[in-house]
């Protein structure tokens, strides 16, 4: 065999291949990649965004933490200023109820203080219209007995 027919029958199959190849193979290859390099593109961009989005949806976490961070606390010093007033208020109504108690049950002492003294006079005022009855042997009457009564009573205060 001739090693230039060989060639030449080699070339032309190549050629052949070649064209078949360019014709029907290539073009659904390359459009192929080119779909598979523009999802691959729009699925950059698309994390990329969802990226920048995630930390813009950070911060604003961040924002809105801060924000009921400082309600929190707000809320809080509100509270406990109403319960600081809600105790001074209790501490004043006990104060004043104590010092009402403390009046009623002085005045009450007085009174029965005063009571007492009044009992007291009257049992010493008889004891002594008894004994000068006893001394003198005769009775007094009703109403020399009243005045004695009235007059030793306004002595003894």
């Amino acid at each position: 065999m001739y090693i230039n027919a060989t060639i030449i029958v080699q070339c032309f199959i190549f050629l052949a291949l070649w064209w078949f190849t360019a014709k029907f193979i290539w073009p659904p290859i390359t459009a192929a990649l080119d779909e598979r390099s523009k999802k691959i593109a729009a699925g950059l961009a698309a994390a990329d965004q969802a990226k920048a989005e995630l930390q813009a949806t950070e911060k604003r976490v961040e924002q809105e933490m801060q924000k009921a961070r400082a309600t929190a606390v707000e809320v809080r010093a509100s509270a406990d200023k109403q319960a600081a007033e809600l105790i001074d208020q209790a501490r004043a109504e006990a104060a004043r109820i104590i010092a009402a108690a403390q009046k009623s049950a002085a005045e009450e002492a007085t009174l029965a203080a005063e009571r007492a003294r009044d009992q007291l006079r009257d049992q010493v005022a008889q004891l002594a219209v008894s004994g000068a009855e006893r001394i003198l042997k005769r009775e007094i009457d009703a109403k020399q007995h009243a005045d004695l009564l009235s007059n030793l009573k306004n002595e003894l205060r």
